[in-house]
């Protein structure tokens, strides 16, 4: 099989070899060991070509909905329904899954057809070379964020198991997940398998016992008004407010990118196949995190009169209580496990992506790529910062400031993907090269921008007491309309500095895992991963044309624009 990546790297090119004629010469540009240890560094920065997509589709969808174990759901949903109360709340839930899963569909897709993690995506469909950089930084946030209110979760497990101090138990949690996380993506669907078993069960286990123990707790949790002093019945208000806080978790579809981009290529024998694997670990996590949310509002209204208001809100104390009656002293144990397992699960993903997208920010702004495993510790140290800050406190107000700016993003490159695309105001396809691509692209960066501002604006009261409740809709609202807008008034010549030769849509490519030779890092790419360049007189991989500094973008601009002749790609052998 031809030998796809070993590079991924370093940047400063080493010196030339001592020896006269036939000494080999240097490339022009070797990888640091870890970027070029594929195994951990997991295409980070680039297309993931098809010989390294070994997995099928159900183990990619496997390990990717493991990534969703998390807690947080549970938290979250109570946080909703005690604020505002059952009817407010389950409509707030509802709407924003609804949301979530609509504009998840598309990215999914995208995402596993061509083989690119959410970034690479964002910068073809509508946001630019550099303009995707701002997404970088609202991704990394969403999975340091999450990381954090995960990680104390944890830790206030371990506090009522083995009474570790929770600050203490921060620091447990956050070095706990580095060894699987330094390993890739190999490591983490051995993980996501090998816990799924235990996940399952201390999941469901809760719902059995009071299913037999309480069975008229659901009637109960059906008039419930919260804890605030929410007016019973729907109220617009805590409608809107609630659905902002849920909508936090619109950018978890960037997560599953993570995972889907390593689905094997779409064929004839796979095909429902893969559309399900993708539907499924694509959007499909919104429809189990909604029940989460539910299941963890009632599992805390249960527990309410037992723990108090505050640790009723904490996971693991009305995992305890809806135990209790059948485990007795083992409820303690076995719910601290059950919180552990779930952690680890989704921490160990927001480690992984909060890694490929810092590697995607810093390789553009600095030209520079040590490898993505090293960008595991700033995700983890901000992580820790929040926690050792208590931020699980401010729960409400800081996911719903945060839903803001991510559903402004996610719903430009949903309306590009959607709209966009298929009307003719954006190329048919995604090209995420730097050789091809313009800096900023109005169309999406420029919807997101707008949107972003005036919904946080509102969220902040600006507008009115409805405006601010309903700050989420207007953010999504904005960016589905400007984002099509701003493309047709542009008339879309902000998507490409110029057509793609090597594998554009107008190029008949042969066999699309033909690879060339970086003339650069001396390493053999797939297609899709190469461009034509005219300093190198030849072809250059997406790496490589991104850390370059000296360049100065001369294929975008003036005479050296058009293509550049390339020579023929070399074709994997049959069998191989």
């Amino acid at each position: 099989m031809t030998d796809i990546a070993t590079p991924v790297t370093d940047e400063v090119p080493p010196p030339a070899p001592p020896g006269g004629p036939g000494t080999p010469a240097a490339p022009a540009r070797s990888y640091a060991k870890l970027a070029a240890d594929e195994s951990r560094e997991d295409y980070s920065l680039r297309y993931a070509p098809h010989s390294f997509r070994r997995w099928s589709p159900s183990t990619v969808a496997g390990t990717a909905l493991g990534g969703i174990a998390y807690l947080a759901d549970f938290a979250i949903g109570a946080s909703i329904v005690f604020t505002y109360g059952f009817t407010s709340g389950l409509a707030s839930i509802l709407a924003a899954a609804a949301i979530i899963f609509l504009t998840g569909i598309p990215i999914a897709r995208a995402c596993a057809k061509y083989g690119l993690d959410m970034d690479l995506v964002t910068r073809g469909a509508g946001f630019g070379y550099f303009g995707s950089t701002l997404t970088s930084l609202i991704y990394a946030s969403f999975t340091f964020i999450f990381f954090a209110l995960e990680g104390s979760i944890m830790a206030q497990a371990m506090h009522q198991a083995i009474g570790l101090p929770v600050e203490a138990g921060y620091l447990v949690t956050t070095l706990i997940v580095i060894p699987i996380v330094f390993r890739g993506m190999g490591a983490l669907a051995k993980v996501q398998a090998w816990t799924q078993p235990v996940w399952i069960i201390g999941m469901v286990l809760p719902f059995v016992v009071l299913a037999f123990e309480a069975p008229d707790a659901w009637g109960a949790f059906g008039s419930f008004t919260g804890t605030e002093g929410a007016s019973p019945g729907f109220s617009w208000v805590a409608f809107g407010l609630g659905t902002g806080v849920a909508l936090s978790l619109i950018a978890q579809i960037g997560e599953q990118a993570d995972y889907l981009r390593f689905m094997p290529a779409r064929t004839e024998a796979n095909r429902r196949r893969w559309n399900l694997a993708v539907l499924a670990a694509g959007p499909g996590w919104v429809v189990i995190g909604a029940a989460k949310q539910i299941g963890g509002a009632f599992l805390a209204f249960v527990a309410l009169e037992a723990v108090g208001k505050t640790h009723a809100l904490e996971p693991i104390a009305p995992q305890i209580e809806a135990l209790r009656p059948w485990l007795g002293s083992f409820a303690l144990p076995a719910a601290a496990v059950f919180v552990i397992v779930s952690q680890v699960k989704i921490n160990v993903t927001n480690a992984y992506s909060g890694s490929l997208s810092w590697s995607n920010f810093f390789s553009r702004i600095t030209h520079r790529h040590p490898g993505r495993v090293w960008y595991i510790f700033l995700n983890l140290v901000i992580a820790l910062t929040l926690m050792e800050m208590n931020m699980f406190a401010a729960l409400n107000k800081l996911l719903g400031f945060y839903s803001n700016v991510g559903i402004a993003w996610i719903a430009a490159v949903a309306a590009d993907l959607v709209i966009n695309k298929r009307i003719g105001l954006s190329p048919p396809y995604i090209e995420f090269k730097r050789a091809y691509l313009r800096a900023v692209n109005p169309a999406g960066f420029g919807a997101m921008l707008i949107a972003s501002t005036v919904s946080i604006l509102a969220f902040f009261g600006l507008f009115g007491t409805y405006a601010e409740a309903f700050s989420t809709f207007i953010a999504a609202g904005l960016s589905l309309v400007f984002c099509p807008l701003i493309a047709w008034a542009t008339k879309g010549r902000y998507y490409l500095a110029r057509p793609n030769p090597v594998n554009g849509p107008h190029v008949e490519v042969v066999d699309i895992t033909a690879t060339h030779t970086c003339a650069v890092c001396e390493t053999a790419y797939e297609l899709p991963d190469i461009a034509d360049c005219p300093v190198r007189s030849g072809p250059i991989c997406s790496l490589c044309c991104s850390l370059d500094a000296e360049c100065g973008d001369v294929c975008r601009k003036g005479a050296h624009a058009g293509p550049v002749l390339m020579p023929l790609p070399t074709v994997r052998p049959a069998g191989d």
